[in-house]
């Protein structure tokens, strides 16, 4: 991708095509016979469409704090110039807001709670399409509406993927140089510095990540010249170790997840066909993948969190490359 909205949209495409072809690491990529579940009963009217945000944007940032949803940064409306923008969701009131924006702006960052405060790490703060890579964490205080930088990661890199287990923030993925990574980076939240922690097997960008029983799961992602990844792996911290996990059905790219009702639950995406509606849960313990209802308005470079058992799916890019949705849809998760 490049720094103009018509050259971010065509290399995105491009990179997608190379999916389309079979791409993956081989063993592992493809699912496992016996490993998927029939689709869960009911159909896309399953999918409840939420009140717009008041922005349009992609290449967003998304994490829960409370009943509150935050969306944060990204390619906004209508340039497609990176924004600091970030908006509130009141998750019982369909509701959005505003409030105090990034003190820097960013695309392709991550986000996280923890203990009532959000976090974003990471992501790339050149003004159009993917440059200048950040280090920077940010912590934002709801009650003070107010956003505070803290020691900047080991790595600058966009595209990555977050999650916190216990007291600890892991930082996974990503790209710096427009190479993929397999770094996996800690932040303590209590002693407040970071230190490294083995890597994953598969270098990935554009990739998701979920938290379920004290475990990190990396799903999905691509890499230049490898296309879009269907490959799962997750980090266990009190093992210092990653393992394999089945693979998911659809290979994807530019996605979201979150879990919910014990299940981990993968949305959107792009490919060389364009914006992906397929939506998968896996279930941990049984290690086996589920169809979902899909996703009314397929996008990429989307948010999602989960709230009372429903997967809330937050902004995005309604079609390959610089495209812009305030689009806000939920869909309960039977366990």
């Amino acid at each position: 991708m490049r720094s103009s909205a018509r050259a971010c949209a065509l290399a995105t495409v491009a990179l997608a095509a190379a999916a389309a072809g079979g791409c993956g690491d081989g063993a592992g990529d493809a699912p496992s016979a016996g490993r998927e579940e029939a689709a869960a009963p009911g159909a896309v009217e399953r999918w409840r469409t939420l009140s717009e945000a008041t922005v349009a944007r992609t290449e967003v940032a998304a994490a829960r704090v409370g009943d509150a949803a935050y969306v944060v940064g990204g390619f906004a409306a209508p340039d497609g110039a990176t924004t600091a923008v970030v908006e509130r969701y009141d998750l019982r009131l369909d509701r959005w807001s505003r409030v105090a924006p990034l003190p820097e702006p960013v695309n392709h960052a991550a986000a996280v709670a923890y203990r009532g405060a959000l976090y974003v790490v990471g992501g790339y703060t050149a003004r159009n399409g993917l440059g200048r890579e950040t280090a920077a964490l940010w912590r934002y205080e709801p009650g003070a509406d107010r956003w505070r930088r803290l020691a900047a990661a080991p790595t600058a890199r966009g595209a990555l993927a977050a999650g916190v287990v216990g007291d600890r923030l892991y930082a996974v993925g990503g790209a710096a140089g427009g190479r993929a990574l397999r770094r996996l980076e800690v932040y303590d939240f209590r002693a407040r510095r970071w230190s490294r922690a083995p890597s994953m097997r598969i270098a990935r960008e554009h990739l998701a990540a979920a938290v379920h029983g004290g475990a990190l799961y990396v799903l999905a992602g691509r890499a230049a010249g490898r296309g879009n990844f269907a490959s799962v792996e997750r980090y266990v911290p009190a093992r210092r170790r990653w393992e394999r996990v089945p693979a998911m059905r659809k290979p994807r790219g530019g996605i979201a997840a979150a879990t919910v009702a014990s299940r981990v639950v993968v949305v959107g995406g792009e490919e060389a066909a364009g914006t992906i509606r397929e939506v998968e849960s896996y279930d941990p313990r049984a290690r086996r993948w589920r169809i979902e209802p899909p996703l009314p308005t397929p996008r990429h470079g989307l948010g999602a969190v989960s709230h009372r058992g429903s997967i809330v799916v937050l902004s995005g890019g309604p079609t390959p490359g610089m495209s812009f949705s305030a689009a806000t849809e939920a869909l309960r998760i039977r366990g």
